[in-house]
Formats: structure tokens, sequence, C-alpha cells
């Protein structure tokens, strides 16, 4: 008995942590809900929140489409969807690599011994010993309990799941898009598609790993889709117009680094050439914007049209 409380103590203290995320969730279908993120860098302010993760209800289980940036906020999420029905989650799909999607992926498969499906990048980028960006970022404490947790099923084809009373299809991009490994989830029977990080709204997006032409790619797959929702990587929009944002940056984008470099704009002078003002009130603005273009500059300054 007196072990038994030790272990009781214990696992309270193990499980008990500084940071509260005091989430809400939000219902985005019949059977979705998401916690959606703040439109921000990650911070020890934020408890690294600014990424969205989602609920779906497969009957008699859930299936979480990217999980958090830590063990401690996939707990309190979880908790925070037992107030709505307790359910075990039975699989867990990370969209792509960056660690503010996926490591909270931890929690679920020690509390459930959740499935997680995603790409092959997590499993070649990270083992038990990396630094991860969110390392960096969050205290000790509200790291507690966060692990590098390999993905036990990698997609690199179009697959479509039977859980429970839903068909989820998960799609790759096929092109290096955000990353160079992105997956989509469809759920025809929610009409709602999870699009990673291809898609932003509502800030400035982050294109460090990515490719404008490939992600201007993988939004016309987005569009080939039946989808009345759509839950961005990061953003509050769900709606039919959750893409428009990227759309426009992005389109923008390529075309006016395209006229900067057909003017023999240089590298040193093209942030001050493309300045995106459109965009210059959006949140992350001053932190990524000339990054992006500059990043930009350097993909299609050989660029030829297909």
């Amino acid at each position: 008995m007196f072990k038994k409380i030790l272990l009781s103590i214990f696992l309270s203290s193990v499980y008990t942590f500084a940071f509260d995320y005091n989430l809400k969730p939000v219902k985005v279908t019949n059977d979705v809900w998401c916690f959606l993120g703040k439109l921000d860098m990650p911070t020890k302010e934020n408890g690294g929140f600014m990424s969205n993760s989602c609920y779906v209800k497969a009957d008699k289980s859930y299936v979480l489409i990217d999980s958090g940036a830590s063990y401690g906020f996939a707990s309190q999420a979880y908790e925070a969807m037992s107030k709505i029905e307790k359910l075990p989650v039975s699989t867990v799909i990370s969209t792509h690599s960056h660690d503010d999607h996926w490591l909270g992926n931890s929690f679920y498969k020690e509390k459930f011994n959740a499935k997680i499906l995603g790409p092959s990048l997590i499993n070649k980028e990270y083992n038990e010993n990396t630094i991860t960006r969110m390392h960096q970022v969050l205290s000790k404490e509200d790291f507690k309990g966060t692990k590098i947790i390999p993905v036990d099923d990698v997609v690199n084809e179009t697959r479509t799941l039977k859980i429970g009373n839903k068909e989820i299809t998960i799609i790759p991009t096929g092109v290096k898009a955000h990353t160079s490994e992105d997956l989509f989830v469809f759920i025809p029977s929610e009409k709602i598609l999870f699009s990673g990080d291809v898609i932003m709204n509502g800030r400035v997006t982050s294109n460090r790993d990515g490719s404008v032409i490939g992600t201007l790619k993988a939004i016309d797959m987005i569009k080939e889709k039946d989808w009345n929702y759509l839950v961005a990587g990061h953003g509050l929009d769900t709606s039919k117009t959750a893409i428009n944002d990227t759309v426009e940056y992005f389109s923008l984008l390529k075309q006016r680094a395209l006229e900067a470099i057909e003017n023999d704009t240089s590298g040193t002078e093209i942030t001050k050439v493309v300045t995106m003002d459109e965009f210059k009130d959006k949140p992350l603005y001053g932190e990524l914007n000339s990054k992006n273009v500059y990043d930009a500059f350097r993909e299609l300054e050989f660029y030829e049209e297909d």
C-alpha cells in the first residue's frame, strides 16, 4: 500500500505542468474539434502553442491530426476533450516533420499506445538525443515528459484508413511544398481537409524548408478535393476562405520575384524590391517575410516555367 501511495505521488509530480494552456476545443464539424494555436512564434509565454491540433471522433476512438508541441500540451488537450467525450486515441497522424506539430505524440503513445503515422522525415531527422526547437523554447518544467517518438507507419503514397465509422485518406503532396514531405488528411464524410503547414491563414507563412512552386502545386491538389472546411497548420479560419491568404501570398511572391529577377535585381537588393506590403499588418510579417522573399529569389533565379 505504501509503495502504491509513493507511486501515485511520483506520477502526480511527473504529470503536473507549470504552464496552463487553458485549452478550449473549437467544434469544426459534427465529429471534429480543434485546438487552434496562437498567431505567433513559439515562446515560453505561449507554451509553444502556435500550431493546430485536431480530434476526429471515429465511433469508439479519436483520431488525432497533429499532436502539438509537447507532452504537457497533449495531456491538457486530451483532458479538455474528455469533458466532451472520454474516448481513447487510437491513431495519430503527423502532417510533417516540424516539431511543433508532433512532439505531443509521446503522450498518446504512452497513454494509449496509439499508432503514429507520418512522413519518413521525422524518423530520418530526429532521434532520442535530438535537441529540437521546442527543447530550446520551453522551460524544463514545461517540456517534462516530452520524448521523441518515431513514426510507426511511414506514409509515402495515398492511403485510406477505415477507423471506426470514418474513412480517412492521407495524401502525400509528392512535391516539396512546406517541407520535402507534406501530408494532407481528407475526411469525405465530414467534407474536411487538414492541410498541415502548406496552408496558413491570419499570419505570414514560414517557408524556411519549402518551395514557392511546390506550395502552389500543392494548393492545386487541395482545390481538387470536395471540402467545405479546411484546417490549416496555423490559423483560425476553417471555412472555404481558409486557403485565401496562402494562395495570394505565394502567387504574388512568385510573380514579383520573377519580375525582379527579369529586371536584374540582385540577391542583396531583392528584399527591398519585393516587400509584399499587402501583408505588412499580418502577424509575423517582420519576422518571416524578408527571408521568404530571399528564399524565393534563390529558388526562382534560374526557374523556367513548365
